[in-house]
């Protein structure tokens, strides 16, 4: 018995604590009137705005990309007679110059339109868009790597399996979306 009134007061001055700390939290500060907050500014972006943004990552994603195909290239020394095999790959390995074009985004107003059912048959299609893509990159690959010696197959394979994205480890991209090292 004489355990309870040790819990008791053991949960008091936990109770005080817990409620003193509660206490000196400030409240949140409410604009003033006109102003908006951040929560309130995001997704308000300028569509031209928004636009050059997204030129501009995709300006840099390109680069990116240019750079790893570059040092995948040097790392496997590509001889001339492997050169139109390389070209083939590099060109099957580009994103499709529609990714996110308007005819393959449908916005969310006009997603909300329609029903359930024609809802399920667009994303049906539109994974069926990026299956297709996937086997088209898979065969590609496939055919590069038939041409390669076997010292490149080595490098591609370690290269590959540790998502090596210009050989640099743990950058972005590293992980589990990381890459084949020829995104």
């Amino acid at each position: 018995m004489a355990q309870t009134p040790k819990r008791l007061f053991i949960a008091a001055v936990l109770a005080a604590t817990g409620a003193f700390a509660v206490a000196q939290t400030p409240a949140p500060a409410t604009p003033a009137a006109g102003e908006t907050t951040a929560v309130q500014q995001r997704g308000r972006m300028d569509p031209a705005e928004f636009q050059k943004r997204m030129e501009q990552r995709q300006q840099r994603m390109a680069e990116r990309r240019a750079q790893r195909m570059a040092d995948l290239k040097a790392q496997l020394k590509i001889t001339p007679a492997q050169e139109a095999a390389w070209t083939a790959y590099t060109g099957a390995m580009q994103p499709p110059a529609n990714m996110r074009g308007p005819g393959q985004r449908m916005d969310r107003a006009e997603f909300a339109q329609l029903s359930t059912p024609q809802r399920i048959d667009r994303m049906q299609q539109r994974a069926d868009e990026r299956h297709a893509q996937m086997k088209q990159r898979g065969d590609a690959v496939k055919t590069f790597y038939a041409q390669l010696t076997p010292e490149q197959q080595k490098i591609y394979d370690d290269r590959a399996m540790r998502g090596d994205k210009g050989g640099k480890r743990g950058g972005p991209g590293h992980g589990p979306r990381g890459g084949m090292g020829w995104r």
